[in-house]
């Protein structure tokens, strides 16, 4: 049986790596929550999170910002008062690998025990 995303670990991705093949990526992305979405031609994936305030808005972000730390993989963030939206891609291999599914899964994770 293989292993959830979000209790995986990123591999470096050295650049000029091959990213996944579409096939790969929509069976990965059907792991995550249903808001998460394919962006960029399928380059990249997203998701939009809304909060009730800033304060919660950068409690997640500072949540996000350690998962990221520990997985030395990062996304890019656009933040607002009570919004943050998350983009996944490697930019190593020029598009989607596993490591963008496992963070998006840990940060799936995260919210799940927030609940």
């Amino acid at each position: 049986m293989t292993e959830p995303l979000n209790e995986r670990h990123c591999i470096r991705v050295e650049k000029g790596s091959a990213s996944l093949a579409t096939d790969s990526a929509r069976a990965l992305l059907a792991q995550l929550h249903a808001d998460w979405a394919f962006e960029a031609g399928d380059a990249a994936i997203r998701r939009e999170f809304r909060f009730h305030n800033f304060h919660e808005t950068m409690a997640f972000v500072n949540a996000l910002a350690w998962i990221a730390h520990r997985e030395d993989h990062h996304p890019d963030l656009d933040v607002g008062y009570n919004r943050c939206t998350v983009h996944y891609s490697t930019h190593a291999a020029a598009g989607l690998t596993e490591n963008d599914f496992i963070c998006a899964a840990k940060i799936d994770a995260l919210l799940t025990q927030a609940d």
